[in-house]
């Protein structure tokens, strides 16, 4: 047993790692946010440089104007005082701005992560904070897209975990973190099976209703449309969003992402119909203005959906235009004008639409490809 476990602990999580790997992923944070946090101070120390540390600012939630801007270190002594005071309350502090309770992202999310690890690192085993711990590490890994590193982490709390005989709940949700990163690295496949036992699992263990079985269910409708089993995700996004806004409200985080993952499912499908186009703009529209209000115009998630609007836009224009029925007398009158032959200027104007369409993917592709390297939560599941 024991050559078990030393082979389940990556190099990564060794104790004597931490404080070098949180040095370095805080040095990250601060110099990718130094832009937006000129001229700041944190509004949990009330300085711009820390006075001990000597760090600078970060900001990586949905926070607008002068809020939001803190040191990772107060915002991890922040968490670890509302750990101590209650533990289950408390907790989500590694993982939500407490001014605009939404979940930071990014490389602010992973020097978060590397600094709870820190602080827990020292725990035996048995305590649940420390499977916590490594969960937050994990995610804040992932979000800063180290996926590689993300996975031995997650591999080896799940290893740990089925070793405690922890419940099937916390086995579920760790996997589905899990199925998450093997998407990320390009194992669709393996995220797609993990993905659907998951989903089953705590669909039978929590029922329709619950927040961990919405979220898995998103997860797996989202790797899905990665697969381009375009139907079978649409299915699923029909059966689950009416849920998540009666349940969650139609503000919520995990909602938007359903009908924004559902508006894709739409139009990326090669066999959409003008109806689907139709739908997928509407749906866009409605839920822009709210991740807009919800989480400002920098958020990833507003301007991933800005971007897939754009591309739906221009793709329904390119579609009415082939599909319009010219009647008889503009085309003859054009003709006329034109010169050519009724036949001529009709085969014409099949050729531009096509080349009108063939432009149009061209442009959905180049986007899609930008978001992606420009937005880290563009394909972000969950």
């Amino acid at each position: 047993m024991a050559e078990l476990v030393a082979a389940a602990v990556p190099e990564l999580l060794r104790p004597e790692q931490a404080a070098q790997h949180y040095s370095e992923a805080v040095r990250t944070a601060v110099a990718a946010c130094a832009e937006d946090t000129a001229g700041q101070r944190c509004y949990i120390c009330l300085e711009a440089v820390h006075p001990d540390t000597n760090e600078g600012l970060v900001r990586g939630c949905a926070c607008r104007g002068g809020a939001g801007f803190a040191h990772v270190s107060c915002l991890a002594r922040q968490a670890q005082v509302a750990v101590e005071r209650d533990a289950q309350i408390g907790w989500p502090r590694w993982m939500t701005c407490r001014q605009c309770e939404q979940k930071y992202h990014g490389v602010v999310a992973c020097a978060l992560g590397w600094a709870c690890w820190k602080t827990y690192v020292g725990r035996p085993e048995t305590d649940e904070i420390r499977g916590c711990a490594m969960n937050v590490l994990g995610r804040g890994l992932h979000e800063a897209e180290h996926d590689e590193d993300a996975l031995s982490v997650q591999e080896a709390l799940l290893f740990m975990l089925r070793r405690l005989g922890v419940p099937e709940e916390t086995i579920l949700a760790t996997q589905s973190n899990l199925a998450t990163t093997y998407s990320s690295l390009g194992r669709k496949e393996e995220a797609s099976q993990m993905y659907r036992e998951v989903y089953h699992g705590t669909l039978g263990l929590l029922g329709e209703e619950h927040a961990h079985t919405l979220l898995t269910a998103n997860n797996y409708a989202n790797c899905l449309f990665e697969l381009r089993r375009f139907e079978e995700a649409k299915e699923l996004l029909r059966k689950v969003t009416p849920v998540a806004r009666r349940v969650l409200g139609g503000r919520d985080r995990l909602t938007l992402k359903m009908r924004w993952h559902y508006a894709r499912a739409l139009y990326q499908d090669p066999d959409a119909t003008l109806y689907d186009l139709r739908e997928a703009v509407a749906t866009l529209e409605d839920i822009e203005p709210i991740a807009r209000r919800v989480f400002g115009g920098t958020h990833p998630m507003t301007t991933g959906i800005e971007g897939d609007l754009r591309i739906v836009r221009t793709a329904l224009r390119a579609r009415a235009m082939q599909t319009t029925t010219l009647p008889p007398s503009w085309i003859a009158s054009n003709a006329l004008v034109t010169g050519e032959t009724e036949e001529q200027l009709m085969a014409r104007l099949r050729r531009e639409a096509k080349e009108i369409n063939a432009a149009v993917a061209r442009e959905a592709a180049e986007a899609k490809a930008r978001l992606r390297n420009e937005l880290p939560g563009y394909d972000e599941p969950g």
